[in-house]
């Protein structure tokens, strides 16, 4: 099952690069924006709980494809953007094993425990 749901998110990795593609941004800014949404992990700075719920909105998909939508129907080309940006995010750390999190922990995910 992990292989599967591996592949499924590897294939949605590649549909935000096929999205990113349909926009008129250089190349470079895919690569250089994908790691922006780990911006979300300072809510940890405050404490585990906020800390979760932060990373969380950074890191759900239904928010990213959301702001995608919106972008594309109503807002412009920059929300397409972001919201590709935050749903290729997403599927990129869900392939390497990071999900979402629980307010106890860190490491402790929609997963499973990591490390």
């Amino acid at each position: 099952m992990k292989t599967t749901l591996k592949i499924e998110e590897l294939a949605q990795f590649c549909l935000g690069i096929f999205l990113f593609s349909q926009l008129h941004y250089s190349w470079w800014f895919f690569p250089t924006l994908l790691l922006l949404p780990d911006i979300g992990m300072l809510g940890y700075l405050v404490n585990t709980k906020v800390g979760a719920m932060v990373y969380n909105v950074f890191h759900n998909k239904a928010i990213a494809i959301a702001i995608m939508l919106a972008g594309m129907l109503y807002l412009g080309e920059l929300y397409s953007l972001i919201g590709i940006i935050l749903f290729s995010h997403s599927a990129m750390d869900r392939f390497l094993g990071y999900g979402l999190k629980y307010p106890d922990n860190f490491k402790n995910t929609h997963l499973g425990t990591m490390g």
